[in-house]
């Protein structure tokens, strides 16, 4: 029976993209077939090295289209109790936190017993997000609190991540903002914003809390720093890959505006870079992973769609989404009962999975490994090597 209805909703979504084609020649303009979650293309990237994990799926398989609608409709990701997880005493901080999945991941670590810091671009949204939060709990004061934090500026990040030196505990970061552009912009650094948000901020932030998380992790565990990433990662064409150097591949326009595949992009530039991350911090310091919560509903990232564009992704969400409770499950899960088998991994429903099959190619290795010192030396006015040179001295 679930194959049946996974072979129809493969027919539908097939049908979906002749739509969009004929709509794109109807109304004279593009309209990407990645529009919004992009549709997933078979990847031709063949793993050529021994991966060290063990997974119940290959990388080319759990990237292809049938892989993700069936994950979509038929796998849900358990729930994390205090009998899985009991943070009491521990600190975590939330980006993105104001609604949608970031709202709904603080508050099953609320439900853990997590004090909580919701980091968010409006501070008059952080606090409605604290109010529907609180409702129903006797909390003391300063149990969730809001902080300020805008991405797309680095003195932003930098003074959040010096505020967080001020804290008496801190165990856990889940960087869920992010951003899905429409129109190609690039921003005062001269990247692409998507590529910026998504990419460069985030890494930034993780950077800055290595140290932080390190020093006040509470308890006998490590503290756990965890990138929201996506499948999207694993659908990327990644035509910049030949370039050299590669990031300054991103401050060029693309030949055509793909705002999916940049998007993809993105968060795969995200997983690269913790995988190598990974292997110089060690996991009984602090834990570095991505997770996946999945195509939710509820979700500001498509903030700056409208029209035809807003509708399209609308019946994507009709048909395929989760709800944010049940995607930010995963997150959760990421910095919790995972452990330190989470470090370096991608997480997704509530798992380790394999990463967009590339990184298991030698291209994919040499690519980790240039990501990585191009983002340090892009970063370097943070001094964000050292950080990294100091904490990978603690064992």
């Amino acid at each position: 029976m679930q194959v049946r209805i996974l072979e129809y909703f493969s027919r539908y979504l097939s049908s979906f993209i002749y739509i969009n084609t004929y709509l794109r020649c109807c109304l004279g303009r593009r309209i990407p077939s990645s529009t919004f979650y992009p549709l997933p293309k078979t990847p031709t990237a063949k793993p050529a090295l021994k991966m060290t994990t063990s997974f119940d799926i290959s990388p080319e398989k759990r990237a292809t289209k049938g892989s993700w609608i069936y994950r979509q409709l038929f796998v849900t990701p358990p729930p994390v109790t205090r009998r899985d997880a009991d943070l009491s005493g521990k600190t975590a901080i939330v980006t993105g936190a104001s609604g949608g999945i970031g709202l709904e991941t603080a508050r099953l670590l609320l439900d853990l017993g997590c004090k909580v810091i919701l980091a968010v671009r409006s501070e008059s949204k952080g606090q409605k997000a604290r109010q529907i939060l609180s409702a129903g709990r006797d909390l003391p004061d300063g149990f969730i609190q809001v902080w300020k934090l805008d991405l797309s500026v680095y003195d932003s990040i930098i003074a959040f991540a010096d505020r967080c030196k001020t804290l008496e505990r801190l165990d856990i970061a889940i960087l869920n903002a992010g951003i899905y552009k429409m129109a190609e912009e690039f921003t005062s650094s001269g990247y692409e914003e998507g590529i910026q948000i998504n990419y460069l901020a985030n890494v930034l932030l993780a950077l800055l809390l290595l140290p932080v998380i390190k020093e006040k992790t509470a308890g006998k565990d490590p503290g756990h720093i965890n990138i929201v990433s996506s499948d999207t990662g694993a659908w990327s064409r990644f035509d910049e890959r030949t370039t050299d150097p590669l990031l300054s591949a991103f401050k060029r326009p693309m030949p055509v505006w793909d705002s999916g595949d940049r998007y993809g992009t993105a968060k795969l530039l995200q997983q690269l870079f913790v995988a190598e991350l990974s292997k110089r911090v060690s996991p009984s310091v602090v834990t570095v992973s991505t997770s996946n919560p999945g195509l939710c509903g509820g979700s500001d990232l498509a903030r700056e769609t409208s029209g035809l564009f807003r509708f399209i992704y609308k019946v994507q969400l009709f048909l395929l989404s989760r709800p944010p409770a049940v995607g930010a499950r995963t997150l959760v899960h990421s910095v919790t009962t995972l452990g330190n088998q989470a470090h370096g991994q991608y997480i997704e429903d509530a798992k380790i999975q394999p990463m967009p099959p590339i990184a298991y190619t030698s291209e994919g290795l040499r690519l980790e490994k240039k990501l990585y010192e191009e983002t340090l030396d892009e970063l370097s006015f943070a001094k964000v090597r050292g950080i990294v040179d100091e904490v990978s001295k603690a064992k």
